[in-house]
């Protein structure tokens, strides 16, 4: 469905080119709910705007590319980076972060409902009865049809969430990207999101991407995730193997940080700060934070190689993490 092949990307300053995301590889498969997760500034959303294909400046691509493929109503489609955008709605839509501002808070909702669904899908209708297909889509995710005379500052947070995750699924897309769904919703109206986003998903049987910096989010809701940690995978694979038995160090020490139930022991945070992204460490950039570093993290970039099944992790120590845990668990 999504497959990234080598990519590297960079964002170009006055100061010369920041690097961002690092020779990444990894696919995202058909029907699956996919989570990225890690600190602010890892290259999340970067991630995200490629996949999406918004390669605009002062962003580049610097190599490899990202390939979208799949079949709807029979048909095979295949795209790639520099023509994603051709697929836009009706392939692949995203739910941009900060999503309430995408709106235009002087137009009404079914002006940008209409400009939003490409021509091809509205010639043969009239423009009442394409208003009357989203107004019966509205209804079918719970939503009041009045919505399309209103304007988006009439909506509180919530309720303009779920209006841009109409209309990014309105087309019955075959992958919905959606950067940080919840910021800045309370936890009531958080949790509505993500029972609309996991339905829709199980109802169109598509693939969605989640990215969030909340573990609570991917536990809820996806079914593999990836770690990120300035600009590459840290780690890879289920979300119930990533929580229940992380392996790279910085995985362990995100899991370690979370809240447990019963568990009234004081949390620490990972010591230390994410790498500038312009001047990033040598070999494995999170050797400086670290709990266990060997000499080798100090000059050589660990290889992002799969270590079981389904599960990929970028350190020069894994086997023997692996092995330590196997030991702990037997004793």
């Amino acid at each position: 469905m999504l497959k990234v092949e080598n990519l590297s990307t960079s964002y170009k300053t006055i100061d010369g080119d920041v690097h961002v995301l690092k020779d990444l590889n990894f696919e995202i498969y058909e029907n699956e709910i996919f989570g990225i997760a890690g600190e602010s500034g890892c290259g999340k959303t970067t991630l995200l705007k490629v996949l999406y294909d918004i390669i605009d400046f002062p962003l580049k691509i610097d190599g490899g590319r990202v390939l979208l493929s799949g079949k709807k109503n029979g048909d095979s489609f295949s795209y790639e980076s520099g023509t994603i955008r051709e697929a836009w709605w009706k392939n692949i839509s995203y739910v941009p972060q900060a999503a309430q501002s995408v709106l235009n808070p002087i137009t009404r909702l079914k002006s940008q409902f209409l400009d939003s669904i490409p021509e091809e899908e509205k010639k043969n209708e009239s423009k009442e009865e394409t208003l009357e297909r989203v107004a019966k889509y509205l209804e079918e995710l719970s939503l009041s049809r009045d919505l399309l005379d209103a304007f988006p500052f009439q909506l509180s947070g919530g309720m303009r969430q779920r209006v841009i995750i109409a209309l990014a699924t309105f087309m019955s897309p075959n992958v919905v990207l959606a950067d940080e769904p919840t910021t800045a919703l309370d936890v009531v109206v958080q949790r509505g999101i993500l029972m609309m986003l996991m339905r829709l998903q199980r109802e169109l049987q598509n693939t969605l991407v989640v990215v969030s910096h909340d573990m609570g989010v991917h536990y809820q809701v996806t079914k593999r995730m990836g770690i990120m940690y300035s600009g590459s995978f840290a780690e890879l694979g289920t979300t119930d193997d990533i929580f229940d038995d992380p392996i790279h160090p910085y995985t362990k020490m995100l899991i370690g940080a979370l809240p447990r139930v019963g568990d009234k022991s004081q949390k620490v945070g990972i010591p230390g700060r994410p790498p500038s992204l312009t001047d990033p460490p040598p070999g494995c950039r999170f050797a400086p934070r670290c709990p266990h570093p060997g000499e080798i993290c100090g000059h050589d970039v660990p290889e992002f190689r799969e270590v079981r099944p389904g599960r990929f992790v970028a350190c020069h120590f894994s086997e023997k993490v692996m092995s330590d845990d196997t030991k702990a668990s037997g004793s």
